[in-house]
């Protein structure tokens, strides 16, 4: 069953076209890498299949309907959910108000602060942050800051997931560790993933497929293996940058 279906979609910035004429699709359950150079149009991307963004050009189709004009919060509530990049928690809350606060915001109209926050408990706990939960944000370690964004992403139950970067900043360990929890929630939560990434070595392993952008332009798609021995993806990519 296809999830998610992106059709010819185009995003410009002034003279610059971030995102240029791309379509895929992600079939349910499908754990899917996208890579690329720095400037390649990947989180332009990502911000366009969660709203952020509006294209300049062609559709994105959800589960069947076209959500090319919908807001973020509608999205959200139709199991669209994402990591950023840096870590965008609000650093005067607590851990535990922070993934509350995310929950209230796709089922706030069901539950009342209390209820959320027993909720919240939850997923602190599937991301070893139970012990943090009084701790506020700004006070967390890096690691801990990836794995709240993680825990705050799956608290508002996405049908879809989409992962920008979960590995910058940590060492190999805590690298490790964030893979097997992803491994584990997508089992365990029926996901489908979207998970940009610059460490090859993690991402290679734990993806089925990979998407590969280059100048705005999507120049591959195909399994792992097969997609990093093209020869446009190595001068594009793979020889261009130093593997982690």
């Amino acid at each position: 069953m296809t999830l998610l279906e992106v059709v010819e979609l185009t995003k410009r910035f002034g003279g610059i076209i971030a995102v240029n004429n791309v379509s895929f699709k992600i079939e349910k359950g499908e754990i899917v890498g996208l890579i690329g150079p720095n400037g390649s149009g990947k989180t332009t991307l990502v911000n366009l299949i969660s709203g952020y963004y509006k294209p300049d050009g062609r559709r994105i189709i959800f589960e069947e309907r076209d959500i090319t004009n919908l807001p973020p919060e509608k999205r959200a509530k139709l199991g669209i959910s994402r990591t950023f990049q840096n870590p965008r928690v609000v650093e005067s809350m607590t851990a535990l108000l922070n993934v509350a606060y995310a929950i209230l915001g796709t089922r706030g109209e069901k539950m009342s602060l209390a209820e959320a926050g027993a909720e919240a408990m939850y997923y602190l706990e599937i991301f070893d942050l139970l012990k943090k939960r009084d701790t506020l944000a700004k006070d967390l370690a890096i690691y801990e800051l990836r794995l709240l964004e993680l825990a705050r992403a799956l608290a508002t139950e996405p049908k879809l997931l989409m992962i920008d970067e979960a590995m910058a900043g940590l060492n190999p360990a805590e690298a490790d560790n964030v893979v097997r929890v992803i491994e584990r929630i997508r089992e365990e939560f029926d996901l489908t993933i979207i998970w940009i990434e610059h460490v090859l070595r993690v991402l290679m392993r734990s993806v089925e497929r990979v998407l590969v952008m280059d100048e705005g332009r999507l120049i591959a798609d195909g399994p792992p293996e097969e997609v990093t021995n093209k020869p446009e993806v190595i001068e594009a990519y793979i020889g261009a940058e130093e593997e982690v």
